[in-house]
């Protein structure tokens, strides 16, 4: 049975021929290989495109290895293109492995030190020459956020598009399960939505799958494209972060858990670089804290949160299994799936503490930006007594505005809403459904 992931699908089929690349980056294994290459061309060939009309190169394949340097990645698809009345969709997978080279058209002693990036050739030269030709479209998939996506606009002169792929959600995953809804929430908040890993049936091997994909391909690229000497901080800092999922962190506080594991100390900067390798592989994702009534960032310390469950689970051999962290983390990663930009929020109130006035901070889970609108979400299994329904709710209270504040509930309760207009809803029909702009 196939897994069709839609909304990617529909997605492509508005952006194509719209003059840009198209740079589909996510985690490696997420899909984005058989999105592009089967799914999305099945669907063109449905619609008429013939199968002669797709130029295919993946880059981490040893046949295509030559291809990583650019000019020949340029002139084999030339070549292949050669009909100028004729259009083709022109796939490159992993791009990020094309390695930039000199370029001998140019006498080096002419350029100016602040021109010196003129002296090579890279795949982002190769691109914005194919962008030029009316008869192609370009798609490219990459697994590196720092090559990709944060340089779009630079590179590509604003004619770049990125489509971030993610492991499935949860409405994926229930969908292609064909489980019961509180079934389908235990597999997915224990396994997560690795497309491999959701197509294996036997829950062992799902285990195996995953903790392979840590070891043998997550922690090795790594290793190699930044030349570490070994994994040993950089597995002692994802188990640190897999464990504090949720919680508020910094280089120095993971510096100091790190040391801990390993009994030897790890500077605050190689845990500032390798959080960045961490993030740049799509392996976390970091949340910044803000302050809502003051509207600024806190800089100073931030939440991260894990791709996919079912990977953080198998760092930690699939202990740890805090129901109320991994529900955060479902949450976050639906928000992030959905488009949206998402905060830690921060609301500061005076109160009146053993007799003097003290301004105390209280958390909202999450602040989603929807355009100049805001919504707030906090995350609680239950609210099951008043005391706990006013820990839940006491900073949405607090917030001095009128934006919606939804409190997602372990489960499958319906929406109901409490006097003061607060959202109550279970996190199966949050996933399921938009609670948040309808």
């Amino acid at each position: 049975m196939v897994i069709e992931r839609k909304e990617y699908i529909s997605l492509l089929m508005q952006k194509r021929w719209n003059g840009k690349v198209k740079i589909i980056t996510g985690i490696r294994r997420c899909g984005k290989s058989y999105l592009l290459n089967t799914l999305f061309k099945q669907k063109l060939i449905e619609g008429g495109v013939s199968a002669d009309s797709f130029i295919e190169l993946a880059l981490d394949r040893k046949s295509n290895i030559q291809f990583r340097n650019p000019n020949k990645l340029y002139d084999y698809i030339i070549e292949q293109t050669g009909v100028e009345d004729k259009k083709y969709y022109v796939m490159i997978d992993e791009i990020q492995l094309s390695y930039k080279v000199k370029n001998t058209d140019i006498d080096e002693s002419l350029v100016p030190e602040e021109d010196k990036d003129m002296l090579y050739v890279t795949f982002y030269d190769v691109l914005n020459d194919l962008m030029s030709r009316p008869n192609l479209d370009i798609y490219v998939t990459g697994s590196n956020s720092k090559m990709l996506s944060k340089d779009i606009v630079t590179n590509f002169r604003d004619r770049g598009t990125e489509i971030r792929i993610f492991p499935l959600t949860f409405k994926e995953f229930f969908e292609y399960s064909k489980l019961e809804k509180a079934d389908a929430l235990e597999q997915y908040m224990m396994y997560g939505g690795m497309p491999l890993a959701v197509l294996e049936q036997d829950e062992k091997e799902k285990a195996k799958y995953l903790q392979g994909l840590f070891t043998n391909v997550y922690m090795k690229d790594i290793v190699e494209r930044y030349k570490l000497k070994d994994d040993v901080v950089l597995s002692a800092l994802v188990d640190a972060l897999s464990s504090s999922i949720g919680s508020l962190t910094n280089p120095h506080k993971l510096a100091c858990t790190a040391a801990s594991l390993l009994d030897k100390s790890t500077s605050d900067h190689t845990i500032k670089n390798y959080l960045d390798y961490l993030e740049d592989a799509f392996l976390f994702n970091s949340a910044k804290r803000y302050n809502v009534k003051g509207r600024k960032y806190f800089n100073t310390i931030q939440k991260y949160y894990a791709v996919d469950l079912g990977l953080r689970n198998a760092k930690l051999n699939f202990r740890q299994q805090e129901r109320s962290h991994l529900m955060e983390n479902m949450l976050y990663n639906e928000l992030l799936h959905r488009g949206y930009n998402v905060d830690v929020g921060v609301v500061e109130v005076d109160q009146m503490l053993d007799g003097k006035r003290k301004r105390c901070q209280y958390e909202i889970d999450f602040v989603v930006n929807i355009g100049s609108e805001k919504v707030y979400i906090q995350s609680a299994l239950n609210v099951n007594t008043p005391e706990k329904k006013k820990q839940e709710t006491f900073s949405l209270h607090n917030t001095d505005d009128f934006f919606r504040k939804i409190v997602v509930l372990d489960g499958s309760q319906k929406m109901w809403v409490d006097d003061d207009g607060v959202i109550y809803v279970g996190v199966i029909p949050f996933l399921l459904e938009d609670y948040l702009t309808t």
